[in-house]
This record gives structure tokens, C-alpha cells and sequence, in this order.
């Protein structure tokens, strides 16, 4: 739970300190601007309001690590939904109204955090999970976001050590089989979600498991 929040935290004050002509700059997400990001961020942080106050009676169906699916085929942008979220922080206009949003939004999500009962049994796409793994499998997406935020942008902070120390664990757990020690925790989010393509090197490094990379998460 609190490192939900550092995590959270620290990705909205990067998306703060934004000088509004960093939103047009590209992110490291295919076929997003910054603002596509920032847009995308808002309804993650609906997201977690909704699924914090969508009680669940019946027993968890996943956890943590289950909750997230792998698919085959890194995003393209392309997908009707991607482009619908193109065409939303568009649709803002102004920088400062979508950092606004994010804010009004975000720190809402981060209040309901903290107020949540972690044992408590929460429903999201057909899935019931406690809401302390449900916070916990965001801690994963907030850190890959951030990543994306700051790929083009390297004077803005990035991630804390915490957030992407656990994150490499997630997907360790995820892929079923450890990266090579000789990976920063950054190599092994970006070359393991496809963010980045392994060096010669790394993908020596890796062996077999490259061969199962990238873990395309949804």
C-alpha cells in the first residue's frame, strides 16, 4: 500500500513539473505523445476509484502477479481504444487542463488508496482480488508509466528505486524465471516488456528466456 503511493506519488509530481511543450514530445509508449500518457493516467487513476468501491463477495479469482494477462502483440497505437485516448488529450487542448485533471483525479485515487482496507475483496474486469493486491499490481503499472513519461525526457526524475526494485520482481514472477543479474532493474522493465530491444549482449544474457520476450501486459 505505501509503496502504491510513493510510486503513484512520485509519478504525478514528474507529470506536474511538466513544461507544457513536453507534452508534445514523444513517450514510450508506441504511438503516444506525452499527453496521450498523461490522458491515459487519468482513467487509470477512474480506474482504481471504481474498482476500490466495487465490493466483491465471492473468493479471489487472482492475485497480484495473475492479475496482469500476457499477450503476443505489443501495442500499436492502433488499437480503437488507444486511439480513442489519442483523440481525448487532444480534445484538452490546453497542457494545463489535462495536468489539472490528473491532479483533481489522481489524488482522489491516492486518498481511496489509503483509506482502503487491503483484506478487502474488490471487482475489476471480471476479476475479484483483495484491494491490497489490486494496489499492489499498480505499483507495476506506475512504474512502467513513469518510465514512459520520462523515455524522451531526460532531465525529468524517474521512478523511485523502491518502485522499480519491486516492479523487476513482479515481472520476474510474471515471466516465471529471473533476468540476468547483470541487468539494471530499468534493463529488465524495458527489454521485458518490449519497451526497448535487448542489446547482442543481453540477448545472450538472457538465453532462453528471450525467446519469450517481450511480456506484452494487459
Amino acid at each position: 500500500m505505501d509503496l502504491f503511493s510513493r510510486s503513484w506519488t512520485a509519478l504525478r509530481a514528474a507529470v506536474a513539473d511538466l513544461p507544457d511543450e513536453d507534452y508534445a514530445k514523444p513517450s514510450g509508449c508506441a504511438g503516444w505523445l506525452v499527453r496521450d500518457l498523461v490522458c491515459h493516467l487519468v482513467i487509470d487513476a477512474q480506474d482504481v476509484l471504481i474498482t476500490l468501491v466495487t465490493p466483491a463477495r465471492t473468493e479471489p479469482t487472482v492475485d497480484a502477479v495473475s492479475y496482469w494477462k500476457v499477450g503476443d502483440r505489443p501495442p500499436t497505437g492502433e488499437d480503437p481504444l488507444d486511439a480513442l485516448i489519442v483523440r481525448l488529450a487532444a480534445a484538452y487542448e490546453d497542457p494545463r487542463l489535462l495536468a489539472f485533471h490528473l491532479d483533481d483525479v489522481g489524488s482522489a485515487a491516492g486518498r481511496a488508496a489509503a483509506l482502503a482496507d487491503p483484506g478487502a475483496r474488490v471487482s475489476t474486469q471480471d476479476e475479484v482480488l483483495t484491494a491490497g493486491d489490486y494496489l499492489t499490481a499498480y505499483v507495476l503499472e506506475w512504474t512502467l508509466h513513469h518510465l514512459d513519461l520520462i523515455a524522451h525526457l531526460p532531465d525529468v526524475p524517474g521512478p523511485p528505486a523502491q518502485a522499480l526494485a519491486h516492479s523487476r520482481g513482479a515481472l520476474e514472477r510474471i515471466a516465471g524465471a529471473a533476468f540476468p543479474a547483470s541487468f539494471t532493474d530499468t534493463d529488465v522493465l524495458l527489454v521485458g516488456t518490449g519497451r526497448r530491444a535487448p542489446t547482442r549482449a543481453e540477448e545472450e544474457a538472457l538465453g532462453g528466456l528471450a525467446a519469450r520476450l517481450p511480456l506484452v501486459l494487459g
